[in-house]
């Protein structure tokens, strides 16, 4: 059985990832590169959380806080950028719950986690049922934006999960509206949320 505790390296961002999920990282600061090249040469990955307070490049005397809930995610792609720098691409895999975090000697952020095994890539799928047709076909139709077809992202319409997950991934709305998203961790109360939010928008 997979721990459900682990300590991991943290990646704070002001973006909000979701499982199944994949963004493009520019790599430059010394303490992420490290981190880096450790998860390629293990095979592990990082946390992805959101920045509540501060900012992404570490600034001397700035706090740092970051939300308790992340997504663990793994490098799936890597190259040497044209300007430099070294291009990462990263998959979400499972959502975690932040215990307790410190910083290293290199200002790396670690964490105490507690993985969530019912909002991960390996949960059991979660049918579709009728009432929730709407989503799958409201997520249809973003799928066939051009700018969402670009991102080339993976979606099972299938299950209700990871409908969930792209809905909250896509929607135009504010990375503290998706982070509440995040860390709903039951997929009906993640569409339920998001009705709130399309409704809010169209009001």
């Amino acid at each position: 059985m997979e721990k459900l505790l682990e300590t991991i390296p943290l990646f704070p961002l002001n973006s909000v990832m979701f499982p199944k999920g994949r963004i493009s990282l520019q790599i430059f600061e010394s303490r992420y590169i490290d981190m880096i090249r450790q998860c390629l040469r293990e095979g592990s990955g990082f946390g992805i959380v959101l920045i509540a307070t501060g900012a992404e490049v570490v600034q001397p005397g700035k706090r740092l806080d970051v939300h308790r809930v992340g997504t663990y995610s793994v490098v799936v792609d890597w190259n040497q950028l044209s300007n430099g720098l070294l291009g990462i691409e990263v998959e979400g895999c499972r959502t975690f719950q932040v215990l307790e975090t410190w910083r290293e000697a290199n200002n790396l952020c670690r964490a105490v986690v507690k993985f969530r095994p019912d909002d991960a890539v390996d949960a059991n799928v979660v049918e579709v049922r009728d009432e929730f047709v709407d989503y799958v076909e409201l997520l249809r139709g973003l799928s066939r934006h051009p700018a969402v077809a670009d991102l080339n992202l993976a979606m099972n319409f299938d299950n209700l999960r990871e409908v969930a997950w792209r809905l909250s991934e896509l929607l135009p709305i504010a990375n503290k509206e998706k982070q509440v998203l995040l860390e709903l961790e039951d997929p009906i109360a993640r569409l339920q949320q998001i009705e709130l939010y399309i409704a809010a928008m169209n009001g």
